[in-house]
């Protein structure tokens, strides 16, 4: 009997997206530079991350990056650093998190990336529209897709499961 597997169509685009990546094979030095550039200054953003160091994980984006909500919505897109920032600023006071199982992947220019890892945090303080905080840890497994310009972060668009990290915490 054969077997039906359903990937959630998130994740089918990211895998097609890595894919695609990891087929494309550099044609000179100077791709091959742009994709190891790419990869190593997504591996420093996500350290910085872990590290909860903020003036160097702000330092890695341009001044207009774009940031895109998970769950999309009226409110979905924030632009410019100081914005990122502020969002930045409410997820430290209300969540403690850490990157684990980090894989990055570039283009061969390095114009883009994507990266995917688990989110292991726990929820300290109420978020605004959420359940209520009481310490509740979760673990949930993460896709995220970058444009890189002038060597920095541009865009970010993190995509989870919502409904996961509801049931998680107890919603």
């Amino acid at each position: 009997m054969p077997i039906r597997a359903e990937i959630h169509p998130t994740a089918h685009f990211f895998l097609l997206t890595c894919a695609v990546m990891s087929r494309t094979e550099s044609t000179s030095d100077g791709l091959s530079e742009g994709r190891a550039q790419t990869e190593d200054l997504l591996r420093r953003y996500y350290a910085a991350f872990d590290a909860g160091d903020m003036d160097t994980f702000l330092s890695l984006l341009t001044d207009d990056v774009a940031h895109d909500s998970n769950q999309g919505g009226r409110d979905a897109r924030r632009v410019g650093k100081e914005a990122f920032a502020s969002f930045m600023a409410r997820m430290n006071e209300c969540y403690r998190e850490r990157v684990k199982d980090l894989v990055v992947f570039a283009t061969a220019d390095g114009a883009r990336g994507a990266a995917e890892f688990r989110i292991e945090g726990t929820y300290l303080v109420t978020d605004a529209g959420l359940p209520e905080a009481s310490g509740q840890t979760y673990d949930l497994p993460v896709g995220a897709f970058f444009e890189i310009r002038d060597g920095k972060v541009a865009r970010v668009t993190n995509y989870y499961d919502l409904q996961s990290w509801l049931q998680q915490v107890g919603a």
